[in-house]
Parts: structure tokens; C-alpha cells; sequence
């Protein structure tokens, strides 16, 4: 299945990772909308869904403003659909989702090494950028630019060759798979409310997300 998709998922794989910061920035890198097309380039868009559901529960805490550091979530999606598309769901999105958050913590290390090829070509171009030299910030953000190019083709690669790996992999046992499941759906809702609470700041803010997640538990039992 990967292998009849493959250049399609790498394509997507890098434009999701330019999406990140780089270039349009149209939320395409959000787990849950990287993970659905990648569902439906594999042809199986439910299990895209579940498992960019489950891995937008982490992303959620993820704010890529300034010098933060951040994972990247959205190639790392792409290779855990890849990884996870045309098996039962409940044995392969544990196992997915794990996948995802350690490609995930890789683009993040990734992040890091692009903004230091950045910054050397800043200091390379700091005297043509005080001096006004035309063309000296075009060329400053163009390396920076294919630096991340790089970084987003390197990082959906080796997604998709973890993926073709794992297809040929032997696979875990039901009750194994299950478990991984439960987990990282559990892990998911602590990395949620966790960044919510934070997010939040104050003991009123605090006291209305609580307000909050009552009514929501409240219409969920109603329903």
C-alpha cells in the first residue's frame, strides 16, 4: 500500500512540514487534517482520522512561536497513517500513534538544526544587511526557506521508510495492540487537559475551563 502511494505521501509529508512556518501556514500541518489526506491518498480516510485525532490531542500544546521548541507533528502523521492504513483500528493505533510522537520529537530536533543554518547565513549576510545591499535579505530568507525544504523532505523520507519497514514488521498481538491503544488515547487526553491547564493561567480562568469540560462531560452523557 505505501509503496504504490509513495510519492504522493512524501510530497504531502514536505508540504505539511513547510506548512509548519516556513510558507502558507494554512493549518495543513495540524495532525488532523495532515493525517485525513493522507487517509485518502491511502484509501482508507477513517484510519486517517482516528489516528490524526489522536495525535492532535498532543499537538494541541504546541504554540511554534519565537525560539520555542516544538515537535513536528505534521510528516510524522503522514508516516503513522502510512504506517497504520488497511489494519483493524483497534490494533493498529496504539502502535501508530507511538510511531507518530517519536517521528514527531525528531522533526523537532530537525527545527533546531534549520534555525542554525538560518542563523549562520544571517551573521554571513549581517554586513550587506546593514549596508542595504540589494538582495541581501532575499538571499538570507531563500537559505532559509531551503533549509527547511530540506529538513521537511528528509524528515517525510525517513517517516515513510519507518512505515515501509514497519509494514513488513511482524505485528504485535491483539491484546499488546490494545493496550498501546489505551494508552496513547489516555496519553493524548493528559497531554490535552494538561496544556489547557496551563494554557490557562489564573485559578478564574482555571475555574471556567473547568466549568467547561463539566458541561461538555454533561452533554456527552446526555447524548
Amino acid at each position: 500500500m505505501i509503496a504504490a502511494n509513495l510519492l504522493p505521501l512524501l510530497v504531502w509529508g514536505t508540504v505539511v512540514g513547510l506548512d509548519l512556518a516556513s510558507v502558507l501556514q494554512g493549518l495543513l500541518n495540524r495532525p488532523l487534517v495532515a493525517g485525513g489526506v493522507a487517509g485518502v491518498i491511502l484509501g482508507d480516510p477513517e484510519t486517517g482520522l482516528r489516528i490524526g485525532a489522536v495525535l492532535e490531542l498532543f499537538a494541541l500544546d504546541v504554540l511554534p512561536i519565537g525560539a520555542s521548541r516544538y515537535p513536528d507533528y505534521g510528516a510524522a502523521t503522514v508516516a503513522a497513517v502510512a504506517f497504520g492504513a488497511g489494519q483493524e483500528w483497534a490494533v493498529a493505533l496504539g502502535p501508530s500513534v507511538i510511531l507518530g510522537l517519536l517521528l514527531a520529537q525528531v522533526g523537532g530536533a530537525g527545527i533546531v538544526l534549520q534555525r542554525r543554518v538560518t542563523a549562520r547565513a544571517l551573521r554571513g549576510a549581517a554586513l550587506a544587511l546593514d549596508q542595504g545591499e540589494p538582495g541581501a535579505a532575499t538571499r538570507v530568507h531563500a537559505a532559509g526557506l531551503a533549509a527547511d525544504v530540506v529538513r521537511s523532505v528528509g524528515l517525510a523520507a525517513l517517516g515513510m521508510a519507518v512505515a515501509t519497514l514497519g509494514e513488513h514488521a511482524p505485528r504485535l498481538d491483539l491484546a499488546t495492540a490494545e493496550t498501546l491503544t489505551v494508552v496513547a488515547v489516555s496519553g493524548g487526553f493528559v497531554a490535552l487537559i494538561g496544556g489547557a491547564i496551563r494554557r490557562a493561567g489564573t485559578r478564574r480562568r482555571i475555574a471556567w475551563l473547568a466549568g467547561g469540560v463539566a458541561l461538555g462531560l454533561l452533554g456527552v452523557g446526555l447524548t
